[in-house]
């Protein structure tokens, strides 16, 4: 029999909509949050040198290759603001993805019981690895734009608060945290004594106006905040599974006990792939970027076509849009019936934490254009054809 402790954590949302998709062939899937590019070709040459190397199938550093964390050192400096090398107090660490680096940071800073502060909606993993680790993820609405509600925030810091979770440009409602209530956050947390966790892994996805502000490079923060990224998104890497994190010194012995626990070290060959992708840069993701902005137009387009059925949330940046389905079915209960009625998955909201109505998370970026535009023609007309 599993453990009391993993049967508090729900079921991760994404392989159960994946084996309704699998039973329903010619199903077309706005349902996963990954992006239709794979990596820069460099990575092909670089991992073809990396299995010639005499040393390629031994450990390497806990932390991660020297080379790669020079490379996000400097990535950090010149894209965020964030200085790491003239800051001793704060220090890189290579990760198997982000999510590893979210648990890092869960198991670094808190104990069993201790709470952590999540955004409503959330991103199921970090529910998922608070819970898992024998702590109380306590709950924060945003406002009507899904933005951070100051007030609400403070209000839910106790005694046990360990952190405060920002996710921008955020999944899953695609909102971009204006900068002054990144730096709001960044402050209240000063204040409280606890670490801000921001998860950055969407930032090179912004639309029209909206900029990317990572708040580690706000004077001062750096010994409370633990900032996470990751080249899945931007590098179409996801399976290669690197990331990274920056966190204060002091954390960095706890940090190096968690993964070399886990993992010993992140995957080498992956990390081989990683300086390639990083030599290459955000151009490599910055070419991509008309594209699926176009996509996400064309989303937007037609589901102002049925605003009488459903009600988009703003949706600035990453890829997803958050809707909110004018229906009396239950969210799961809709996504279903869009699988076997019209040939197209989505997430419910439920599994973001969404249980006031019925919501959608839609994601745009895993499809070229042509299969996009299919897809979310299927998603219109099973909403149109929605009773309500």
């Amino acid at each position: 029999m599993e453990s009391t402790r993993l049967r508090a954590v729900q079921s991760p949302m994404i392989p159960i909509v994946g084996q309704l998709v699998r039973e329903h062939p010619g199903t077309i899937s706005l349902g996963q949050g990954v992006v239709h590019f794979g990596p820069p070709a460099e990575v092909d040459d670089a991992v073809a040198r990396f299995l010639r190397e005499p040393s390629a199938h031994l450990y390497k550093a806990v932390e991660g290759i020297a080379e790669l964390v020079e490379m996000f050192e400097q990535k950090l400096a010149a894209e965020n603001g964030v200085r790491v090398r003239v800051r001793p107090d704060s220090r890189v660490v290579v990760t198997a993805g982000g999510n590893m680096a979210f648990m890092n940071a869960v198991l670094a800073i808190a104990d069993p019981g201790d709470e952590i502060i999540l955004l409503s909606p959330y991103y199921f993993n970090h529910e998922m690895a608070i819970t898992m680790a024998g702590c109380r993820p306590v709950i924060v609405p945003t406002n009507e734009r899904f933005h951070p509600n100051m007030e609400s925030i403070r209000a839910a810091i106790t005694p046990k608060t360990r952190a405060v979770v920002t996710i921008s440009p955020n999944n899953p409602t695609g909102a971009v945290y204006p900068e002054s209530a990144l730096r709001a956050i960044s402050g209240l947390c000063r204040d409280a004594g606890i670490y801000y966790i921001s998860d950055e892994a969407y930032e090179y996805f912004v639309y029209g106006d909206s900029r990317h502000f990572s708040p580690g490079s706000i004077d001062g923060a750096a010994q409370h905040t633990i900032s996470l990224f990751s080249l899945s998104k931007a590098f179409g890497m996801a399976s290669w599974r690197i990331g990274f994190m920056v966190i204060p010194e002091d954390l960095m012995s706890a940090t190096r006990k968690i993964q070399d626990t886990i993992l010993i070290c992140p995957p080498v060959v992956s990390q081989r792939a990683g300086v390639a992708a990083m030599g290459v840069g955000r151009q490599h993701c910055n070419q991509h970027l008309t594209g699926i902005a176009s996509v996400r137009e064309m989303l937007l387009n037609e589901l102002d076509s049925v605003r009488n059925r459903c009600t988009p949330a703003p949706a600035d940046g990453a890829f997803y849009v958050l809707l909110k389905v004018h229906t009396k079915l239950g969210a799961m209960e809709l996504v279903e019936s869009l699988i076997r009625q019209h040939g197209v998955a989505v997430l419910p909201g439920s599994t973001f934490g969404l249980n006031d109505g019925c919501h959608l998370r839609i994601a745009y970026a895993a499809l070229k254009r042509d299969t996009a535009a299919e897809a979310i023609s299927r998603l219109v007309r099973g909403l149109r054809e929605l009773s309500v």
